[in-house]
């Protein structure tokens, strides 16, 4: 979403000058919004966040929707730009709610079920404590996928590192 963002930040300059300051207003509050997202660990506070991040893309659609009457080639930049800026928050939200289905969750147990009772079969040539190597393994193994796979609740956390820093890069307010 905002690896190009402060272009879409820059380019909103290029409008009439209280269209840009406006537009420009709106993007800082549109990033805090969606650094606040990555940051939350409260289903409530997200669903707050989800309210006010729609709220603030129609009003950058309505900043920007009175000068698209007269189409020139700056204009259409700057709603590419935007649009490019709502699109990237979609596909967010997408990966965050696509998750590992349980039946791969299903079939990654059955699996490790099958080695471990393969390792528990030939056992009696090996001494016990390897015996316990592999379900360790697949233990700390399936540990670190779930937790990925939760990034809000998880020990692993999700930075939107490439966000902090274009927080850092604007002018302040």
């Amino acid at each position: 979403m905002w690896k190009h963002g402060g272009v879409r930040y820059v380019r909103a300059g290029f409008l009439q000058p209280s269209a840009g300051a406006s537009v420009k207003g709106l993007l800082k509050k549109y990033l805090d919004l969606r650094i606040r997202f990555y940051e939350e660990r409260s289903d409530d506070n997200v669903a707050r966040i989800d309210k006010d991040t729609l709220r603030l893309q129609n009003d950058l659609w309505s900043a920007i929707e009175p000068i698209t009457v007269q189409p020139t080639p700056i204009v259409a930049l700057v709603a590419a730009g935007m649009n490019d800026v709502l699109n990237a928050q979609g596909y967010t939200q997408a990966a965050w709610w696509n998750r590992i289905p349980a039946t791969a969750w299903e079939l990654m147990a059955a699996t490790a079920i099958a080695c471990c009772a393969l390792v528990g079969y030939i056992g009696h040539m090996a001494r016990r404590s390897t015996m316990l190597i592999l379900p360790v393994v697949l233990s700390t193994a399936f540990f670190l996928v779930a937790d990925i796979d939760s990034p809000r609740h998880g020990l692993i956390r999700v930075l939107p590192r490439n966000l902090i820093s274009l927080t850092n890069s604007l002018p302040s307010r």
